[in-house]
């Protein structure tokens, strides 16, 4: 995913772009930067670049080495910021329709939304309500200063007092007021800086009813890959949801291709598209993975398990059986051939996938006999059971 590091009058960041053209873009103002490496942006970023958003991403904080992460070293809270970092990158990509803010990013991007009429989407993330919860963050004596600084975990804002009265509540109300377009809230419940009763307050603000999602057990920061990890995925659906070119952006894939490519974070770590949907794949840490989604073997598991279970529900449906449910786990397993009874081969290693199958509902035993004798049939086993081809061949269609 090509990313470059960028200036614009006021400010500086990096900017993320899809592979192909994008579809729509997004400014992503954060403070994750405080401390140190945050999974947070790049999770962010990367849910909504692998869905055709050119992403601008800044950060307004100095983290713990002293220098932002995201920007130049010079690169403060400002509302002015926001609405230049749009400006500028509406003149490479499409308009920006979503914006996204973190902790103060957050405020900073609800006090611009009257200055940027093309928003219809904004997601918030940990985002104190306006200048009060700020300044309840500062030392007393410091509260009114020209410009003071505040502590964030180990990395600190500037913060100045033009910026602290455009945030102020009841300009942050009325543009929330006046903003017709989606807003989604995530807020972590247990975070030390932003209160939960202040986030709901907001809500009731909003001029459309809004999203609010519970980030339980995350801190302010995100800190946590898995806390990132969801995140992202709650942001990329609800993103190309309500960002009108991506409703309509990318044709799905024909029956029987899937397309699989290494996810923007690198490591193991795999975006799978089926289809018009969206995959993860990954390994454990102890396998070298982040655990950011099942493995390749889990999928591989999955599938048997989906396949059995519609097989059985359609087979009891088709008859007019009073199956309520069906329920089936499975177990892979690598074992020596001498030690499968069931195995043809007599030598090396082969693979085991035992399946268990329940199913409820007020069944007669020949009812439940043909039932599981239909589980042996659903297609996904009868493919893995068969002798199947793979053929690999080099795809000279792209230059990337």
């Amino acid at each position: 995913m090509p990313t470059r590091a960028v200036a614009f009058p006021g400010g500086g960041g990096r900017l993320e772009l899809p592979s192909g053209a994008p579809a729509a873009s997004a400014v992503l103002v954060s403070c994750f930067a405080c401390v140190g490496h945050s999974p947070g942006p790049e999770r962010l970023a990367r849910a909504l670049v692998s869905r055709g958003f050119a992403v601008l991403r800044l950060d307004f904080t100095r983290g713990p080495g002293g220098g932002s992460a995201e920007g130049p070293p010079d690169t403060v809270p400002s509302v002015d910021t926001v609405v230049a970092a749009s400006a500028w990158l509406s003149q490479r990509a499409p308009v920006p329709q979503l914006l996204v803010g973190h902790s103060i990013g957050g405020t900073a991007v609800m006090a611009a939304l009257s200055r940027l009429p093309d928003v219809t989407a904004v997601a918030l993330v940990n985002a104190p309500v306006g200048a009060d919860t700020v300044r309840m963050l500062l030392p007393p004596g410091e509260r009114d200063a020209e410009s003071s600084d505040l502590a964030l975990g180990p990395g600190r804002l500037r913060l100045r007092r033009d910026f602290l009265r455009a945030i102020e509540p009841e300009a942050v109300a009325r543009a929330l007021e006046a903003f017709g377009g989606a807003l989604l809230v995530m807020q972590a419940p247990e975070d030390r800086y932003v209160g939960l009763e202040r986030v709901r307050g907001l809500l009731g603000r909003a001029r459309r009813p809004a999203s609010l999602v519970m980030l339980d057990g995350a801190d302010h920061f995100l800190s946590r890959p898995a806390d990132a990890v969801y995140a992202a995925d709650l942001l990329g659906p609800w993103a190309a949801r309500h960002v009108a070119p991506l409703r309509e952006r990318e044709e799905p894939l024909p029956e029987g291709q899937v397309e699989v490519r290494g996810a923007f974070e690198g490591g193991l770590a795999q975006d799978i598209r089926v289809g018009t949907h969206r995959l993860r794949a990954d390994e454990p840490q102890a396998l070298g993975g982040q655990d950011s989604g099942p493995s390749p073997y889990g999928l591989l598991a999955a599938a048997l398990g989906a396949c059995t279970s519609m097989t059985v529900r359609m087979y009891a449906d088709r008859h007019g059986w009073p199956l309520t449910d069906v329920r089936v786990r499975l177990n892979h397993d690598t074992v020596h051939a001498k030690d499968c009874a069931e195995c043809e081969s007599r030598v090396g290693r082969v693979d085991r996938l035992e399946r268990f199958v329940r199913l409820e509902g007020p069944l007669t035993d020949a009812q439940r006999s043909r039932l599981f004798h239909i589980a042996d049939l659903c297609p996904v086993h009868r493919t893995l059971e068969s002798r199947v081809d793979v053929l690999t061949r080099w795809d000279d269609s792209s230059t990337e």
